[in-house]
């Protein structure tokens, strides 16, 4: 059984706490939940909602984004994302009150008909990752169109970037932690937005979105479009093709090959495209690129990781842009 509050958009501030625990009713706490309303069946449909969305590969069209942490679950209510459901461990529930007060701060707040409380080891059997902190939320997933990406996220004061716009493309990266990686920096180096191709590991997944530290709660991102089709909306925007990686019929880029770490020009409106961590870009993305971005390095290393590599990228791109 879980406590049903009333209906209100706003979570439970610390006045309805002292009103509830004035009444004579049982112990509460900060988030107004007693001792007894547990979530004690492993059964209970939100249990397993949140097991499904924490164990899972990501989110299908229509379900919620799953966050598992206090921080993750503060950074998504701090982003503004409307919350399914919240649930707490007797462990968890400590952290509730940050959690609440950026709640409070935001648009959207909590209701309070969406808090559960269940026991550390229910909790322990939904969880995705090995030491669970005891906080997990549901958040109703943001729509964002193509053009979001090319404009960037809006201030607080719903003006966007006037900046040329800086996507970086991941098309076909499988591993999440270098998906959440990528999306970390696109946002930490200023990209206006993300796109995951279709066979990329989806950025909403647990283990991406906890590799982005939230940044995928916040950047504008497009998942699953079709290359191709991608491809072609970039050429009608005006937007440059960029393929990381060395060109296939190009000279191998040694460390006697511009290890001054000289790139293109990313001044203008370019997509940056990250391709798989073992094939590289798509064939049609090779043959569609204006230009090709590769970075030397000592002839005793390969390769970097897709992660790693988009890293170097934005950030001279940020480099770039800053000087200009």
């Amino acid at each position: 059984m879980a406590q049903q509050f009333p209906s209100d958009k706003r979570a439970l501030g610390e006045r309805d706490t002292a009103r509830h625990a004035s009444s004579g009713g049982a112990p509460t706490s900060a988030a107004g939940l007693t001792q007894t309303d547990l979530i004690s069946s492993r059964d209970n449909k939100w249990l397993k909602k949140f097991r499904a969305a924490l164990r899972g590969a990501g989110p299908q069209a229509g379900e919620p984004v799953a966050a598992e942490g206090p921080k993750l679950v503060e950074e998504g209510v701090r982003a503004g994302l409307e919350t399914e459901a919240l649930l707490v461990s007797e462990t968890g529930e400590r952290q509730l009150e940050r959690i609440l007060r950026a709640a409070g701060e935001s648009e959207s707040g909590i209701p309070r008909s969406r808090i559960f409380k269940t026991t550390d080891k229910l909790f322990e059997g939904v969880a995705g990752t090995e030491t669970p902190q005891g906080v997990a939320a549901l958040f109703l997933a943001r729509e964002w169109s193509f053009e979001d990406p090319l404009r960037g996220r809006a201030d607080r004061h719903g003006a966007y970037r006037s900046d040329a716009p800086l996507v970086i493309v991941m098309a076909g990266v499988q591993d999440p932690g270098n998906v959440g990686t990528i999306v970390r920096s696109a946002e930490a180096f200023g990209a206006s937005g993300v796109v995951a191709t279709r066979g990329t590991a989806d950025p909403w997944s647990p283990k991406a979105l906890r590799a982005s530290a939230g940044s995928a709660l916040r950047l504008p991102l497009l998942r699953g479009i079709a290359g191709p089709v991608l491809l072609a909306q970039m050429r009608m925007a005006g937007v440059r093709i960029l393929a990381a990686g060395a060109k296939p019929d190009g000279p191998p880029i040694t460390k006697d090959a511009n290890f001054d770490g000289s790139m293109p020009d990313m001044r203008g409106p370019c997509a940056i495209f990250i391709g798989n961590e073992g094939a590289g870009v798509p064939s049609e993305v090779g043959h569609a690129a204006d230009e090709w971005i590769s970075i030397a390095m000592s002839d005793d290393v390969e390769s970097l990781n897709a992660g790693v590599a988009a890293s170097v990228i934005l950030f001279e791109a940020a480099r770039q842009r800053r000087g200009a």
